[in-house]
């Protein structure tokens, strides 16, 4: 399916004199594709964010065919005439539970409706981007106001024929929205803050020198984690390239983290995990910590271009804080990413704090929403922007 709009520059006229006939300026087109698999790898790989690593075709790939939250996944391909200059992914999940979405005091006050009422917190939703990182629309830069415009309207679209009430461009730098602003502002949508990325600026020539750029205190207590862990006996961290066989076990320890997190919009499963794993094309390596054949301890990193990501995490909390496991498996990821020459490594929204302390810098992100209704979208606009501003200074206050 494919929608039309004119670029808007003064298309050409046939003219009159002669009978001669001026070709017609081409039209941006946006068609509706069903999985990645549509959007051959060269094509993908030209649109592609070029250091993101979560914005590696295999991801996506590995996102449709496991159980991690989205029920359907959609692709808007923009062309002007034959050319593709740009592609939105969607995911679409039809009963997103809000229990899980919320922070603990919110989730403690839902817990009654949660058991007597579970439909009443099922809300239908259409995340724009990527739902398991931040969020682009891959392609020319800036977009085309009129593509801007088609794009939007098209998501809109979708999201009525699939009965998805409340659209969301999920994770989306300031910039990066603001080629779309007048086209989600024509739609009704509004702007709120939401919770920011992570991201350690590299260049050092080594981990040595990384530890040297820390302020004093951070530094002293990098040093002093780094010999609490060499301190264990038994314990040790290898760099993996291949660790399908881990799987099971990383589930296991993914699940620990999990079960202690304040929000579980994206949970993966077994299935991602693997396929992941698995991928020939994933540029991706697993560090593991062992206690003697046992995995204690892991993060999966993923590599694309210059960028780094330490995608998901998985501790054993039985020795986790006395080892000081997060925070080591953290400096083995960094030395890695420095090794390969990688000037950032990302990490995930949570547990800012710690972050800090490596050196991470915050990455603002916005949520662009809105409902296709009128009531709903007035409701949302009234409630979100508060609740999700609470959420977010709880997040970042110090926990110390």
């Amino acid at each position: 399916m494919s929608v039309e709009g004119s670029p808007g520059d003064g298309d050409p006229r046939p003219s009159a004199p002669g009978g001669q006939v001026v070709q017609m300026a081409p039209r941006y087109t946006v068609e509706c594709l069903t999985t990645v698999d549509d959007l051959p790898r060269e094509l993908w790989e030209a649109l592609a964010p070029a250091h993101d690593p979560m914005w590696g075709r295999e991801v996506f790939a590995a996102m449709e065919g496991a159980a991690i939250g989205p029920d359907a996944y959609a692709y808007l391909l923009v062309r002007l005439g034959d050319r593709p200059v740009a592609v939105l992914p969607l995911s679409a999940v039809h009963g997103l539970r809000l229990e899980r979405v919320v922070g603990p005091g919110e989730r403690r006050l839902l817990a009654p409706v949660a058991r007597l009422f579970p439909r009443l917190l099922r809300v239908p939703m259409l995340f724009c981007g990527n739902f398991l990182g931040q969020g682009h629309i891959p392609g020319e830069d800036p977009l085309a106001p009129q593509a801007a415009e088609l794009l939007v309207r098209e998501v809109l679209q979708f999201a009525r024929r699939h009965r998805l009430g409340t659209v969301v461009f999920k994770d989306f730098a300031p910039r990066d929205l603001d080629a779309l602003r007048p086209a989600l502002d024509g739609e009704g949508f509004f702007i709120v803050a939401g919770l920011p990325d992570t991201e350690l600026p590299l260049g050092h020539r080594d981990f040595e020198e990384y530890l040297v750029s820390l302020p004093a205190k951070p530094r002293r207590n990098a040093r002093n984690k780094i010999r609490k862990f060499r301190a264990q006996e038994g314990l040790r961290i290898e760099v993996l390239q291949e660790f399908g066989d881990l799987v099971p076990d990383m589930m296991g320890l993914y699940r620990q983290v999990m079960d202690r997190a304040d929000q579980t919009l994206d949970v993966l499963d077994e299935t991602f995990v693997r396929r992941l794993a698995n991928s020939p094309d994933a540029d991706q390596r697993l560090v593991a910590c062992f206690e003697g054949d046992r995995l204690v301890g892991y993060l999966h990193c993923l590599f694309r271009g210059r960028g780094a990501v330490g995608a998901r995490i998985g501790l054993d909390y039985r020795l986790a804080h006395r080892a000081r496991l997060y925070h080591n498996l953290h400096y083995a990821a960094i030395e890695l990413a420095i090794t390969r020459g990688c000037r950032h490594i990302r990490f995930a929204q949570t547990a800012y704090e710690p972050k800090r302390e490596l050196g991470c810098e915050l990455v603002e992100q916005n949520y662009a929403m809105t409902h296709t209704r009128r009531l709903p979208r007035a409701v949302l606009r009234l409630l979100l922007p508060r609740a999700l501003e609470t959420a977010r200074e709880q997040a970042l206050a110090p926990k110390s």
